[in-house]
């Protein structure tokens, strides 16, 4: 009996490598030797350790496993086909082809069963950690009387393109100091990369840098020993204290007679002759492709049963939960839904008294305004809570053995920071924000990039957001980083012209647009628009809007976002002096204003009115689509300066005066 089981177990092992080399053949491009050496690994993982139900991918207490390495998705696609996931073996046939369930690295909510999208190597451990952060968060919030409603491990696959990124050795750091116990990453250690053996370029001991991280270091010498695999993840469920890494000796290519070991398999079909003699070798029918023997699907779809019978079991305990405490049940379906409770923002400020204020202080203002009423906001800012103005007031920090805590402090860790957010996110349960300086926005592109994709609703808070920074210089002065995060696609910009614009933005982002959201504050103080005097100074969500009209139909418009609309308009006062009747436009966000139906944006944006001349510190690029062929701005073309601010704005054109000149100039006056 012992013998047959190995020998069904050896089969399933090797049907997960031949589906992986068949769909790379058939699309003609992708990676199979990843798969073929982690097959025994996920095997192991899926049919033995792995809390989870194929009919129910989003059970919200399942176990959450990350394919990092995500050029290595045919194991994935293999292993959700062959458990029982919606995911027809047609769709392994189309892998990487137009319209297919199966694209060439996993994507979050276009495969039943991938819980983020990867491939940009780190991405998906960072998005791991941020997964356990949650679920360690919401363990210690919900969990009451022995009744675990949240139980649950992250785990992740990563390889050694995965170890050499940067943002890998941010995100573990933190996760050691943190002590996240129920994270358990698996390294796949084949000591090969696309350029050939990693001692080209990577010679350092993994393991010892990851117990320096305070991780837990298990190995395992045989990549295909499946019991040693067993015992390594049970050896790693049961530290609490620490995360743990699992360093798997494994083979790329494992079986393949010429290319096994060798950079050859990592990114490029093994070729049709390779394949047959892999699969001879490996004990599989040489010439069938996409062949799943019915014992192995049969012992793959025990998953079904057992995953049904989990969350059944998980559903009794909640159910207990909900009757001896409704209101935290209550809360709890909140959080998940990602639902905000009746009268959330009923406490935001409304800057009444006029006094100037920074917009990042004005947003401190409103995060504290509605973090009483919205228990699911988490988050914090990468070193700078002083400056972002980020601190939850009350709120004690998330940290080791107090995972209760609201506010999180990230450290210098500006990339895994926005990684995090985005796997704390995917977890669902909380609202997730981060803050730092927009001049390090650069730092966390790559993530906000995949963030967008994945349409998630992070909130990035970015102060210090101009040359009127002043005295730090150039280096931290952002001059096209507005430009920047306004061409990734999905990703909702706004830079509020005052601390009422602010309010209304926090608002808006924790209302959701759909995606993320990036609120761009100012460090120096700005006058607060009159509400009586400006009465359309609210129409922050329309993106742009008609601030004000001076001297009846406007013959030029100025368009300007943030702290340059109070320059625009002082410039209109001057222009109205010179007999130039002027309409100045509040634009805190394009993509906002982009959504509106066009004929408002024909009002506030009339397209008669040709000369228009838009204002913002930083570089002009885009703006062309609002002022057009006739239009102009005022911009920066370099770098900034060492200075106070107000003197660095003045020396670069950022005054009334300056704009009131440029426009004159436009009309040819």
């Amino acid at each position: 009996m012992a013998k047959t089981q190995q020998s069904l177990e050896r089969l399933c092992v090797n049907t997960i490598r031949a589906l992986a080399m068949d769909m790379v053949e058939a699309a003609k491009s992708g990676h199979p030797g990843a798969p073929m050496g982690l097959a025994a690994a996920a095997y192991v993982l899926w049919t033995r350790v792995l809390k989870h139900n194929p009919r129910n991918p989003g059970w919200v207490d399942r176990d959450r496993f990350v394919l990092s390495a995500g050029h290595a998705s045919a194991l994935l696609y293999s292993l959700l086909h062959l458990s029982g996931y919606d995911l027809p073996l047609d769709e392994l046939k189309r892998f990487r082809q137009w319209g297919s369930q199966t694209p060439g690295h996993p994507e979050y909510g276009h495969t039943p069963g991938v819980e983020t999208t990867t491939g940009p190597l780190g991405q998906g451990f960072a998005n791991a950690v941020g997964m356990a952060i949650a679920e360690r968060h919401l363990a210690a919030r919900f969990n009451r009387g022995g009744r675990k409603i949240v139980d649950h491990f992250t785990f992740v696959f990563c390889g050694d393109g995965d170890m050499m990124e940067g943002i890998t050795s941010e995100a573990a750091s933190l996760a050691g100091h943190l002590g996240l116990g129920r994270l358990i990453c698996l390294y796949d250690d084949n000591h090969v990369s696309i350029d050939g053996g990693t001692e080209l370029a990577f010679t350092e001991d993994v393991a010892r840098r990851f117990s320096a991280y305070h991780w837990q270091v298990l190995r395992v010498k045989d990549g295909n020993d499946l019991d040693a695999i067993r015992q390594a993840f049970e050896a790693a469920k049961a530290e609490t204290e620490k995360p743990s890494l699992i360093v798997c000796r494994t083979h790329i290519g494992y079986g393949s007679p010429h290319k096994q070991d060798s950079h050859e398999a990592h990114g490029a079909p093994l070729g049709p002759e390779e394949v047959r003699l892999t699969k001879a070798r490996l004990g599989l029918p040489p010439e069938a492709a996409f062949s799943v023997a019915e014992p192995v699907r049969a012992h793959f779809r025990r998953c079904v049963d057992r995953g049904a019978k989990a969350e059944a079991a998980w559903q009794a305990k909640f159910t207990a939960l909900a009757q001896k405490h409704p209101e935290l049940a209550e809360g709890w379906r909140q959080a998940i839904d990602g639902r905000l409770p009746p009268g959330w923002d009923s406490d935001l400020p409304a800057f009444a008294d006029g006094k100037p204020i920074a917009t990042r202080a004005a947003f401190g203002q409103a995060l504290n305004a509605v973090a009483a009423r919205l228990p699911a906001l988490v988050g914090g800012s990468a070193d700078l809570t002083p400056s972002n103005n980020t601190a939850i007031r009350g709120a004690r920090d998330f940290q080791k053995a107090a995972w209760d805590g609201r506010y999180l402090r990230f450290g210098v860790r500006e990339h895994a920071m926005a990684a995090l957010l985005s796997g704390m996110a995917l977890h669902k349960g909380v609202r997730p924000y981060g803050g730092t300086f927009l001049v390090f926005a650069d730092y966390m592109r790559p993530s906000i990039r995949l963030a967008a994709l994945m349409r998630l609703p992070v909130i990035y808070i970015f102060t210090h957001d101009s040359i009127a920074v002043g005295e730090d210089g150039p280096t931290h002065e952002p001059v096209e980083h507005l430009a920047s995060l306004r061409a990734i696609p999905g990703l909702t910009v706004i830079r509020p012209a005052d601390a009422t614009e602010t309010a209304a933005a926090w608002r808006l982002a924790l209302q959701g647009v759909n995606g993320p959201v990036a609120l761009v504050l100012s460090r120096q103080n700005l006058p607060v628009l009159d509400r009586a005097a400006f009465p359309a100074a609210d129409m922050l969500a329309c993106g742009a809007y008609t601030l004000s009209d001076a001297g009846g139909p406007p013959r030029v418009i100025l368009i300007a976002s943030g702290s340059e609309v109070h320059v625009a308009l002082k410039a209109q006062d001057l222009l109205a002096a010179k007999g130039v009747t002027t309409r100045v436009v509040s634009m805190p966000s394009w993509e906002l204003f982009e959504k509106m139906p066009r004929e408002f944006r024909d009002s506030v944006l009339p397209p008669e009115v040709t000369d228009r001349l838009a204002v913002e510190a930083g570089i002009g690029m885009g703006w062309e689509r609002y002022v057009g062929a006739g239009g102009a701005g005022v911009f920066m073309t370099g770098f900034g300066a060492s200075a106070p601010g107000g003197t660095v704005m003045e020396k670069f054109g950022f005054t009334a005066a300056n704009v009131a000149e440029r426009t004159l100039k436009l009309l040819g006056r």
